[in-house]
């Protein structure tokens, strides 16, 4: 049996789209498990860059199976766009599969979405791309599954009973325009045929894939600090993107995660609302932005930046049983005097290692610094860790003792072939 999960372990945009791109070589099936088009992932073959967001980034491999996992709230007009592109690239979708369990997005999620965070007084920040309303309406039973796109007339119905409901709404508490029934079916009808072939039961299929030993690698979005239990809450994400997540959002049993892998930015970034103990909103933070590119792939919103805070990545190997860490973008660091990175917050005069659940204490929390000296030689064509300059070796190795996971791969650039292979990830 060889099972991996990839899971986020900051705020996302750690580069975990490279790394399932990278890891999805080896792999038979590779499985979305959980989000939707909100995430942005960017994986950049030959110089040249790919932006998916409901798409695995194993997508680029076509030899496997690609599959959309029951945990996923997919817009199937954003996927078929997504697919659009890739045949535009030249590249094949014929192994894409999309799980009948899978809750369609519905055009009323996005105009909900849009509408509830124009009217909040405290924003969430979201992409009002309808994540959070679909969400809400499969935990309240009202959702629509893919399955049920094969009875059109059935479809229908479900449309009708929803949007009666979602005008009311629309109408009488948002006093904004209600959404046409007629036009939101005849696009569903224009795309129903290219959407059909590709329904498929998934969770027997991932199950006896790895029952029979092959590679099946489990890919979420955003990361373990926008999880809707443990993360930075409200400030989060409707889903858990741990490795937890994958029982859930793909129907396989714990017993059969053998591999988790955890992505670690060498720095920290956020997008959205939210406290956030090491940013810093100096020309060191623009400094980190402008070179490291952070800039969201879904809304280009620039990103909030600061130093590396392990207390945040304890919390996510606690939460997901890292066995292996990725250690993205450390190449971006390159040319700092000094390196910041937090162990500790101090709230009120004392100091934790833990990460409170009360946001108010979370901003109030003033980090605790080990301070690191920096490098100034390039590092992005180095090909092993010992070659790299001595004060990067000994960043990385303080990273790997206090998680207390080891460092198996470090990238060193957004190319696919810029990694630096430590220990082979199993």
């Amino acid at each position: 049996m060889s099972s991996q999960v990839v899971v986020g372990t900051q705020w996302g945009d750690e580069g975990k789209g490279k790394i399932v791109d990278v890891l999805a070589e080896n792999a038979d099936m590779v499985v979305r498990f959980q989000g939707g088009d909100n995430a942005g992932h960017t994986v950049i073959v030959d110089g040249k860059k790919h932006v998916l967001h409901l798409l695995p980034s194993g997508v680029l491999h076509e030899e496997g199976a690609c599959i959309i996992g029951p945990g996923v709230v997919c817009n199937p007009f954003v996927l078929l766009e997504e697919m659009e592109k890739l045949k535009e690239g030249g590249m094949s979708t014929d192994h894409i599969i999309v799980s009948d369990r899978t809750h369609i997005l519905m055009p009323y999620h996005c105009y909900q979405d849009q509408l509830e965070e124009s009217a909040a007084v405290n924003k969430i920040g979201t992409t009002k791309k309808g994540i959070g309303p679909c969400y809400a309406d499969k935990y309240a039973r009202h959702g629509i599954r893919y399955h049920e796109l094969k009875d059109f007339e059935h479809f229908k119905e479900r449309v009708h009973e929803n949007l009666k409901l979602k005008n009311k709404l629309f109408t009488e508490v948002y006093n904004a325009e209600p959404m046409d029934e007629e036009k939101i079916i005849a696009d569903f009808e224009q795309i129903r045929s290219r959407i059909l072939p590709m329904i498929k039961e998934t969770t027997s299929v991932i199950n006896k894939a790895i029952d029979e030993g092959k590679n099946v690698l489990f890919e979420g979005a955003q990361a373990c600090m926008l999880d809707i239990n443990y993360g930075t809450y409200p400030y989060v994400t409707s889903s858990s993107p741990t490795s937890a997540g994958v029982t859930e959002g793909a129907g396989v049993a714990p017993s059969k995660i053998q591999t988790v892998v955890g992505v670690v930015k060498a720095y920290s970034t956020r997008v959205g609302e939210g406290p956030f103990v090491t940013e810093l909103e100096n020309e060191k933070g623009e400094w980190i932005r402008d070179h490291g590119f952070e800039f969201g792939a879904t809304t280009g919103r620039p990103r909030r930046c600061g130093w590396l805070d392990l207390v945040v990545v304890k919390h996510a190997h606690m939460l997901n049983g890292l066995t292996d860490i990725v250690l993205t973008k450390i190449d971006v660091l390159t040319g700092l005097d000094e390196l910041n990175v937090c162990i500790g917050y101090e709230i009120d005069g004392q100091i934790l290692d833990i990460v409170p659940s009360d946001q108010e204490e979370v901003a109030r929390a003033k980090p605790v610094y080990k301070v690191f000296p920096g490098w100034k030689e390039d590092i992005t064509k180095i090909e092993r860790k010992e070659d790299l300059p001595k004060e990067c070796i000994d960043y990385i190795d303080f990273i790997e003792e206090y998680v207390g996971v080891p460092v198996s791969m470090i990238s060193v650039g957004p190319d696919r072939v810029n990694n630096i292979y430590v220990k082979e990830i199993k």
